[in-house]
């Protein structure tokens, strides 16, 4: 089992999560990470989901979320070229004596200070999930009052973009005009 990385296009509407969320509920998935975004596109939002299965269990994944109705696109990310970063927070303790070295670690990890007060430090980090990890270990000695992580967003490298549009998928639709589509009476989907 390793983990895969699956982005999925959606219709922004309300209950698109609870469904997602629902069908790896049923199918005994656990999450890794998920989050959700607008994209460039009005109306569509993007899920980064990054779940650990086998190769079957991801393809069981994919072919269940595009049975969902408000789902236009599915992509496994896990064996292409692609992005991946994640975003900490990180309170953690410091005295005279040991914020400096809280601060050369910042630097190290090329993490941020957003909050200083006599007692702790607030630091954001981004990177790969791995990164924030390490950040986390070198940092807990120090004493870690509170962290939080976004969930990893993920996507492609190179010049083309993926886009909620399937691709190599024509819908064929019987007795309707072309720009009718999403009404699935008569639709017949086609690879």
């Amino acid at each position: 089992m390793s983990k895969h990385t699956l982005i999925a296009y959606v219709e922004d509407v309300p209950g698109v999560l609870n469904r997602v969320a629902s069908l790896f509920r049923r199918r005994s998935f656990n999450i890794d990470s998920l989050t959700v975004g607008r994209t460039e596109h009005a109306g569509i939002s993007r899920l980064t989901v990054v779940v650990e299965t086998s190769e079957a269990g991801a393809r069981i994944v994919e072919a269940s979320l595009y049975k969902l109705v408000n789902v236009l696109r599915v992509d496994d990310l896990t064996h292409k070229p692609s992005l991946m970063r994640e975003l900490g927070l990180v309170k953690v303790l410091v005295t005279p004596e040991t914020r400096a070295q809280v601060l050369q670690l910042v630097d190290v990890f090329r993490a941020r200070v957003v909050d200083v007060d006599e007692k702790s430090i607030s630091i954001e980090v981004t990177g790969t999930p791995e990164k924030i990890v390490k950040f986390e270990l070198v940092l807990r000695p120090y004493g870690i009052v509170e962290m939080v992580r976004t969930g990893a967003v993920s996507m492609a490298r190179g010049h083309e973009s993926l886009s909620a549009n399937p691709p190599l998928v024509r819908a064929e639709v019987t007795g309707q005009p072309a720009d009718h589509a999403h009404d699935t009476s008569g639709l017949a989907m086609s690879v």
